[in-house]
């Protein structure tokens, strides 16, 4: 039998946790919960309904209550988080990361957050401020300020029994940090070189130099792109002064692309990614209420567009039935065009720099579509409504509304990043009513002309 794929195994530790907790063989759900990762637990504690996710958030093992906390979205944290007392909340958050603590830190009661203040070190509370401090959409915010930091002047084997010393390393590490008396960075020590040199050398004799650093202000998905550029498993996160902040490891980076990959697809529905799919309805009806109402706007500016030639669609009713394909010929260009853009941005790839290209390009494309695809839908309306003169105007409307879906797909992203709008939120509902008003206008103003006449 084949291996199950993830999704598969999820689809059916739902199906038989669903089960279990209809039956109320609660101590069989215990059981199955104690298998799964604390990612596991948030994939599954998302997808069930809020009455058996909150009996499931009752059934998982404390000890892991913090970091499934730190894997849920927003919303379920929330939720999950209201059906806590404050000892179970404070218990759940000290056994975080400073960095985790920092990502879940608004969604916590003013009293937890000062009982865990309360119960922390010096140092930890002064890295958990110093953490805050930035946008939780930059490296800064990313980072984590547990890091080991070593000497440049001291022997290799001195590090080697130092590390024996301390017992443990922070999760993913993969190298150590050099920095000088100042705490400013020199370079890193990678614990291959650290295990396989002479242990008579210095750390400055082995010291990797060309370690690609991160300004603690970048913001997180250029950090992404770093990370997958060098194949970076960690980073040193450094001030302008070049001091020695913390570090980001892949672990942290994984969620800022998935994170990107849930925005870019339910941004262009007008949907947030922490939503909770199981939200009450009124909450959801509100939420996707102003969407309908600006794309409402936007089919009644089509419609107004459309009764300015309410005679000719009388006198002519071919042209009410070939309307759509003009208008979705022109949706289905502008979207492509502009899901990469939308995607080049994203990944930085469309800079001001290479943006006319990609208008020529996209432009080019456009007019030869535009070409094949109006002779071929002008040649189907000839032969079905056996007009030669509505298949010409048919046929130069489908060319010129690709045209413009080209030139759309590219301007329009551009103009809203211009306008700081996000283009994956806003481009759709923009580029559907430009697309759909001109091929309107064409469509219906050339057959005004030419067949009315």
């Amino acid at each position: 039998m084949a291996e199950l794929n993830y999704q598969e195994k999820q689809v059916r530790q739902i199906h038989r946790i669903t089960e279990a907790l209809d039956e109320g063989t609660l101590a069989r759900v215990r059981r199955m919960i104690a298998t799964l990762s604390a990612s596991e637990v948030a994939d599954l504690l998302e997808s069930l309904p809020p009455a058996k996710r909150l009996a499931a958030w009752e059934l998982v093992d404390p000890d892991l209550d913090g970091e499934v906390l730190v894997e849920v979205n927003d919303e379920v944290r929330s939720q999950l988080i209201r059906g806590m007392d404050q000892a179970e909340l404070v218990s759940a958050i000290g056994t975080l990361d400073i960095d985790d603590v920092a990502d879940i830190v608004d969604d916590l009661p003013d009293a937890v957050i000062r009982e865990v203040m309360a119960s922390m070190d010096r140092q930890n509370r002064e890295d958990l401020v110093r953490v805050l401090q930035y946008d939780e959409d930059s490296a800064g915010g990313l980072m984590s300020t547990d890091v080991v930091t070593v000497r440049p002047d001291v022997s290799l084997d001195v590090v080697q029994r130092y590390l024996r010393a301390r017992g443990e390393l922070p999760d993913l590490t993969d190298q150590l940090f050099v920095v000088n008396r100042s705490g400013k960075y020199q370079g890193c020590l990678s614990l291959h070189d650290l295990l396989t040199s002479d242990p008579e050398l210095t750390v400055a004799d082995t010291i990797n130099l060309d370690m690609q650093t991160i300004p603690v202000s970048m913001p997180d998905n250029e950090v992404a792109r770093e990370f997958t550029h060098y194949d970076l498993v960690s980073a040193p996160v450094v001030d302008a002064e070049n001091n020695l902040l913390g570090r980001i490891t892949i672990d942290d980076v994984i969620d800022v692309i998935r994170e990107q990959a849930e925005h870019s697809v339910l941004a262009v529905a007008g949907l947030d990614e922490d939503e909770d799919m199981f939200a009450p309805v009124i909450k959801s009806a509100a939420r996707r209420t102003l969407w309908l109402g600006i794309n409402l706007l936007t089919a009644f500016l089509a419609a107004a567009v459309i009764g300015q030639f309410e005679d000719s669609l009388a006198a002519v009713v071919a042209l009410a039935i070939l309307m759509p394909v003009v208008a979705s010929m022109g949706g289905i260009a502008g979207t492509q065009t502009l899901t990469l853009m939308v995607r080049g941005m994203a990944l930085g790839q469309i800079t001001a720099a290479n943006a006319l290209y990609m208008l020529r390009k996209e432009l080019l494309v456009g007019v030869l579509n535009g070409m094949v695809w109006a002779l071929v839908v002008g040649l189907v309306a000839m032969l079905w409504f056996r007009s030669v003169q509505l298949g010409l105007v048919i046929g130069v409307a489908i060319a010129v509304n690709l045209m413009v879906a080209a030139l759309s797909g590219v301007g329009i992203p551009l103009l809203l990043r211009r306008l700081r709008i996000d283009p994956a939120l806003a481009g759709g509902v923009v580029l559907t009513t430009v697309t759909d008003v001109i091929g309107f206008v064409v469509f219906l103003g050339l057959g005004t002309l030419v067949l009315l006449q």
